[in-house]
């Protein structure tokens, strides 16, 4: 990605809805890119993913230098 960020192991969390199905994709990351440049970054990206559609992307702050990019998925 750039601007010094690393990513790790993500975790996977089912997510559903009374309409909808879908998984929390989240990504631990530490860095020292500015979060809401790469949530801007992130957002504006075409995502491709076959039988998926990105619903939301988000940058949660975590401690120290670390953030989380959260993903949110929903089955096509």
């Amino acid at each position: 990605m750039g601007g010094g960020i690393a990513i790790g192991a993500s975790t996977l969390r089912p997510w559903a809805s009374a309409n909808f199905v879908g998984a929390r994709h989240l990504f631990a990351c530490a860095g020292n890119e500015a979060a809401k440049a790469l949530q801007e970054r992130l957002i504006a990206t075409e995502w491709r993913l076959p039988g998926h559609i990105v619903a939301d992307v988000a940058i949660e702050p975590g401690d120290g230098a670390g953030f989380t990019i959260e993903i949110l998925t929903v089955e096509d």
